[in-house]
């Protein structure tokens, strides 16, 4: 997921270099590639945890941002369709 936040990052510059559209999306995409860092990161520690209950919340906070990662993706696409549709002036 974080390379697919990297790709849309690039995709977005050069939309913007070629001054078609300026958008805040990419700033959005790369807070949201941390989050999937953090979630990724996360999901390792609890499968290297020993202690059952610091593996379960780990695995409930893991799940707790990578679903806030999915969501500000999904709104981040809503915002690249939106910029990119409305003509500029």
């Amino acid at each position: 997921m974080v390379g697919v936040c990297l790709t849309v990052i690039g995709l977005i510059r050069v939309v913007i270099t070629l001054g078609i559209a300026d958008t805040l999306a990419d700033d959005l995409l790369a807070a949201d590639a941390l989050l999937f860092l953090i979630s990724c990161l996360l999901s390792y520690w609890a499968l290297r945890s020993r202690g059952l209950r610091r593996m379960h919340r780990l695995e409930k906070i893991a799940d707790a941002i990578f679903i806030v990662a999915m969501t500000g993706m999904v709104v981040v696409c809503a915002l690249i369709t939106y910029t990119i549709s409305v003509p500029t002036r």
